[in-house]
């Protein structure tokens, strides 16, 4: 049972869209990532994803809305909803996700994180 800080967790690295795991808890595992830029559309067939935005300004767009996230505001999306992160700035976000979640969700390319870091 040893503390985790995640500010310490985010200086260890500086690449965008590459999620890294800092916690266990359950069947769930406990990312930070950095985040800029547009990502995908994707859908997550199985499994709900929550960002928790740490800093910065997150839109999750839908096919029928965007939704912003700011510092503290979180946002579950439930399974095989289809969305697209963007990030115009940097953004720091944790996500809480099972264990069986692909970052890129049911589209495979040179963004898909297959087996995310430990830090």
């Amino acid at each position: 049972m040893d503390k985790v800080n995640v500010e310490e967790k985010l200086r260890l690295f500086s690449e965008h869209w590459s999620p890294k795991i800092i916690g266990e808890l359950n069947e769930s595992y406990i990312k930070v990532a950095r985040l800029k830029g547009e990502f995908l559309w994707h859908r997550h067939e199985t499994e709900d994803e929550m960002f928790y935005v740490l800093k910065g300004q997150l839109i999750i767009k839908f096919r029928d809305k965007d939704v912003v996230l700011n510092d503290g505001e979180f946002l579950i999306i439930p399974k095989g909803v289809e969305h697209m992160p963007v990030a115009e700035r940097e953004v720091q976000v944790m996500l809480i996700e099972a264990k069986t979640t692909l970052n890129t969700g049911d589209v495979t390319n040179d963004r898909t994180v297959e087996k995310p870091e430990w830090i």
